[in-house]
Order: C-alpha cells, then structure tokens, then sequence
C-alpha cells in the first residue's frame, strides 16, 4: 500500500477555534483509495513553519496533500510555502487568473486586487480548477513525488479532490488495491465490538474502528487476491458475531435506511420528543424526500405540552413520573393518534445535569415505538455528559423504529 501525509494549516486549528474534518475527510477518500496516511501535520500561518512541516512530509511519503493557506489575505501563505520548498519562484499563471476573474464576473461582483494573489503558484506546477470557489488548487506532479495544495473550505475542497487529484493519484495507486467494506453498528461498546471480532481467530483481513456517535464503523480491508465469494463469507460471519446492531453493510446512515423502508411500505410516521427535543425529527428530515413519511413532530418538553400535544393522562403524569413508561407509551401512541399516522415515538428522559429523581438518575430514558398491532417499550440508562445522552437517546430511538419495520417482535435492546 502507498503512503501519504496530510498537511491542514490555519491558526484557527492551532488554537482549536476550529475543528479540522477535511483531515478526517481525506483520511477515508484516501483508505478508500488504497493509500495509507502515515501522518497528519497541523501548522500555524507562519511561513517557516509551513515550509519545514512540507520538507518533513516529503521525507514520509511520496503523496503530500495540504489543505488550507489559498486565500487573497496576508496569512495566505500555501502556495508561497510551496515555492520556497521546492525552490522555485512565484508566477502569475494565466489560467488560474482567468479561473478567478470569471469567478468573480458569475457573481456580478468586482474582483479585489488582493484575490489577484490567488493565480500566483510556484513554477513547475500546475493550477487546479476549483468550481466551488474562488481559489485554484495547486498540485505539483513528477514520477517520485505528488504534492496538492486545496482550499481549506470543506465542500470545496471535497469536489476539487474528487474532480481534479483523484485521477492524478493514479500513478501512485498499486495495481490491485485492496477491497473494503463497513458494516455499521448501532448501541455496542467498541470494547464489545473487539470481543466479538477477536472470538473470530485468524482473519483475512485488516480490521479498523471508527467510533461516534450515532453508529460505529467496523472496517474491513481484504486483498484482491481474496475473492469476492470469500469476502462476503467472513463479512457475514462479523455481522452474525456483532449481531443485530450490525444494521448494515456498505450502507447509508440509519435515517436513510428507515426512511426508505417507510416508502417501501406506504407508510407515515410521527414523534414526540421530550429530553431530545428534536433531535430525532431533525435527524429523520436530514434525508431528501422524507417529507413523504414524516409528518409530525412535537417537542413535548413540559407536562402540560405532553398532555395538549399528545393526550398524555394528568394523571399518569402525576403518580408515575415524567419520565416513566406509561408516559412514553402515551407519547408514542398519543402522537400517532394525533397525526394520523402508522407509527409513532415516543422519548421522554433525565439528560442532566440535574433532574435526577429518587430511582432516576441523569441518563435514564424510556423509549417506546407504536405501530399497528405493534408496541414497544424499555427504559435505558445511558452514560455520558448531557449531549451524549441526547445523541443516544436519539439514535436508540431510530433503531427501536428499524427493528420494529423490520421484524414483527421487538427485539432484544442491548445497552
């Protein structure tokens, strides 16, 4: 497998005002494409720095792709890093000038004197084409080294990797890069996830763990020499051992997934959130078209909202508790019942920090789903800080709604 190093520059990354996901990003398009990241370097707007961090990556690898550093400002400095790196002098490159004027010209908009510094690229390499914005990318190509600089706006960057370096990667690809596939996993611990991959013995193939919030990602590398028949055997034999949380392979997230079996069948679907706020309904509508089986969602955070929205008894309220299971059946029933719908959720919870009663402590939740002929319910106790308890809950929720569209039973839940 061929190797690369990541460069991300900003003193926003330095200084943690900003989250570094191109990193991440990249990381996957790269393992995807048979490249194993030996490094990601994090460097301040300072030239030096900028230049000694480049010479370092090309030491490592022969793939080095920087993000960050294109702009028409001062701390700008990628494309004169680059420069002083490889020893050559900055140009203005015709192309990448006509690239920015024309960008500025579709806006109706002047073009400033210092976006003129964004068609300034070092001699021997070549402009980018950047269609999401105004700066070119810069990429600098021989038969040993290949060295990207792309802008540091994520869905920029995004197209211009896709678009224009993944064709120029192909040299540098092996003949027969390796196969993968990820199958996602919702509501199991990777401590447990490790347990049940070690049980398997000798493998195959390479494992890796993406852990978050709400599904996890068991990667699985296969040589190409391993045919296909092989790959999905031990696939399927990992899914059997992770067991129903494993809820998909190769897939799209759990929202797309539900909400294509709600099309598949016809059918409608409302919730009522308490502890989530949201949440849910806000995950479920992430997903294009879902106006066709979403049509409700309440955030039924005080008692009175939970008895006007959802017809939830006073009374159960008063001697059970907010955060009981007949208030979450009520919930997922009442809402149901209100919109008209073939289904309906219900959440209602302790997320903390305070609100802990006698027998409640913060993380407990109760779930419940409601369908035709169907009823669903079960209290959690979810670790974590507040928002780790409302992305649990919320994701819980969503899987107890895959389980219920997918089989007649309600399944075991495992926490």
């Amino acid at each position: 497998m061929n190797q690369a190093v990541l460069i991300s520059q900003g003193n926003e990354l330095t200084t943690g005002q900003t989250v570094d996901t191109n990193a991440a990003w990249l990381c996957r398009r790269l393992w995807e494409l048979g490249f194993e990241v030996r490094r990601i370097i994090t460097a301040p707007d300072q030239l030096s720095e900028i230049v000694e961090v480049i010479s370092q990556a090309r030491s490592l690898a022969p793939v080095v792709i920087m993000t960050g550093g294109l702009g028409p400002t001062r701390d700008d400095l990628s494309a004169q890093a680059l420069s002083d790196a490889l020893d050559s002098r900055l140009v203005e490159d015709p192309t990448a000038l006509n690239h920015v004027q024309r960008y500025f010209e579709r806006r109706n908009r002047a073009m400033s004197a210092a976006n003129r510094k964004q068609a300034w690229i070092p001699e021997g390499c070549q402009a980018l084409p950047n269609q999401q914005g105004s700066a070119p990318g810069i990429v600098y190509q021989s038969n040993e080294a290949f060295f990207c600089c792309l802008p540091g706006v994520p869905h920029e960057m995004r197209a211009l990797f896709d678009d224009e370096v993944v064709p120029r990667l192909q040299p540098f690809q092996l003949d027969d890069p390796p196969v993968r596939h990820i199958i996602r996993v919702l509501g199991m611990p990777e401590s447990k996830l490790e347990e049940c991959l070690a049980e398997l013995g000798p493998t195959p193939f390479e494992v890796g763990f993406r852990a978050s919030i709400p599904s996890h990602e068991v990667k699985l590398r296969f040589s190409s020499q391993i045919s296909a028949e092989e790959r999905n055997k031990w696939v399927q034999r990992v899914r059997e051992r992770i067991g129903p949380r494993a809820f998909g392979v190769d897939c799209e997230d759990l929202a797309t997934i539900v909400g294509s079996l709600l099309k598949q069948r016809g059918e409608t679907l409302a919730v009522a959130e308490s502890c989530t706020a949201g949440r849910l309904a806000s995950w479920i509508t992430s997903v294009p078209g879902s106006s066709q089986y979403l049509m409700e969602g309440a955030v039924v955070y005080s008692n009175a909202a939970k008895v006007r929205c959802c017809g939830v008894p006073e009374a159960v309220i008063d001697t059970q508790g907010a955060v009981s299971a007949p208030v979450a059946r009520a919930l997922a029933h009442g809402i149901r019942m209100h919109a008209s719908t073939t289904w309906g959720v219900g959440i209602t919870g302790i997320a903390g920090p305070g609100g802990a009663r006698p027998g409640k402590p913060v993380g407990t939740v109760h779930i419940a789903v409601n369908g035709p002929s169907y009823a669903y319910e079960h209290r959690y106790q979810f670790s974590g800080e507040r928002d780790q308890v409302v992305r649990k809950s919320t994701a819980e929720a969503m899987y107890q709604l895959y389980r219920a569209l997918i089989s007649e039973d309600s399944g075991d839940p495992l926490i």
